[in-house]
């Protein structure tokens, strides 16, 4: 990618900093005319790359920052304002950047997207800067901060370079094709070069645990009427989430909320008991909780102490099951303990952490034990996919060697879509509109 800065000719301007009172807020400008911003509001340029406190236009003093190109985040001229963070003061600072000419407001993730076009970042970095900047966790913050810093990117360089080196053979092969034994050597070699990298590929793709660390280790609260469900969740959020009733169905939808457990993300979800008969509203929230327990990562099948005979979890496809027993705070202490799974209360909160201990214990295990650079997206993932079907279409030697040799431009083709190297416009709106104004 070209290092060169490029610009479309707009100064853009963006409050960086979250909207609302603060005590300080950081309005940054990018562009060729970020030299002129300055200079209209402060007299001239400050000394690149040291804060110099000014007064800014009039309307406030505070510290300016100016990066010139290409040493900045955009790869462009830039510069930052650092202010009180009221209101008043915020819009009148945009607005006097906005008065010099060719300046306009940025548009959502607009300052990342120069750096990519500036050859600052590569797509993988920009999802990684995006996740960092949504990240609700400390494993999520890890993860995304590796990625930001280029973890995929190196990643999917290294096996670009090796496909490359796989399409050079194979084409060496082609131009030497009357030369029997040249050919069957580099076409041997390439086989080689793709013999070794479909698994690292395959291996890659069968790990899901950056998925699930970005999007949350799901875990659905399943169960019969009146077994607690409601409370449980209840507990766990440490607030009024559900309503609780004593009245069988009360739960009609799917209500979630998002957990920090030992810095793992989990999201937990209340569904409707299971159960025969019921009208139409309920039928379908029985629907919806199974169906939800069967895309789920853990599933607490919850059950009432004072139960003669509980009942037993149904199947949710595959997905593992943790028995929860609970209310036995209605039960002897001997009768509470001699089950299975987690014996607990949500009324009385006894034996509530120890199911938040099994939670995280049960998160660690799916999120934790993951690679150095785990896919994190579906557009990964899709991508990916692609180059591993058109890398088994290569080492199936029923095709002729110009066939072979197509499909090693395909599968670099998709790879280099990964990191924004080739023909990537189509997915660029979609990765940058996650992003705020100011970034």
């Amino acid at each position: 990618m070209d290092p060169r800065p490029t610009s479309g000719g707009d100064t853009i301007v963006a409050l960086a900093s979250g909207a609302g009172v603060a005590a300080v807020a950081v309005v940054r400008v990018s562009g060729p005319g970020t030299r002129a911003v300055l200079e209209n509001l402060i007299g001239s340029a400050p000394v690149p790359r040291e804060a110099s406190l000014r007064r800014i236009g009039g309307i406030d003093r505070g510290l300016v920052l100016w990066f010139p190109g290409p040493a900045s985040f955009t790869g462009e001229d830039m510069a930052e304002l650092q202010v009180h963070g009221g209101r008043a003061v915020v819009k009148a600072v945009v607005e006097a950047v906005l008065a010099t000419e060719g300046t306009r407001l940025a548009e959502p993730g607009e300052f990342a997207r120069r750096a990519f076009e500036n050859g600052k970042l590569d797509l993988t970095e920009v999802e990684g800067l995006a996740d960092l900047v949504s990240a609700e966790t400390e494993a999520q913050r890890r993860q995304a901060l590796a990625q930001s810093e280029g973890g995929l990117r190196r990643l999917y360089e290294g096996w670009r370079a090796e496909l490359l080196k796989a399409q050079s053979l194979m084409e060496a092969g082609l131009d030497f094709s009357d030369e029997a034994d040249v050919a069957e050597d580099a076409t041997r070699m390439a086989g080689d070069v793709v013999g070794a990298l479909l698994p690292k590929i395959e291996a890659h793709l069968a790990d899901k645990s950056g998925e699930r660390l970005r999007d949350g280790f799901r875990v659905v609260i399943a169960g019969p009427p009146n077994a607690g469900k409601s409370s449980i969740l209840n507990a766990l959020a440490k607030r009024d989430v559900a309503i609780v009733s004593e009245e069988a169905g009360t739960t009609r939808d799917v209500i979630e909320v998002h957990l920090d457990i030992g810095g793992m993300p989990v999201i937990v979800a209340d569904t409707a008991g299971l159960r025969e008969g019921g009208g139409a509203v309920e039928s379908e929230g029985i629907r919806r909780a199974v169906s939800r327990a069967q895309g789920a990562d853990l599933v607490l099948w919850i059950v009432d102490a004072a139960e003669p005979n509980p009942e037993a979890a149904p199947g949710f496809g595959g997905v593992p099951v943790l028995s929860v027993t609970n209310k036995s705070d209605l039960v002897s202490r001997s009768a509470a303990g001699s089950t299975s799974g987690v014996t607990m209360s949500a009324k009385t909160g006894e034996g509530l952490e120890a199911l938040i201990a099994e939670l995280g214990q049960r998160a660690g295990a799916g999120i934790g034990a993951h690679c150095a650079a785990p896919i994190t997206r579906t557009r990964h993932r899709v991508e990916l996919v692609s180059v591993r079907d058109a890398l088994k279409r290569f080492v199936n030697h029923d095709l002729d060697s110009e066939l072979r040799a197509e499909e090693l431009r395909i599968a670099a083709h998709h790879l280099g879509r990964l990191t924004g190297r080739i023909d990537v416009e189509e997915v660029l709106g979609a990765i940058f509109s996650e992003f705020c104004i100011g970034k």
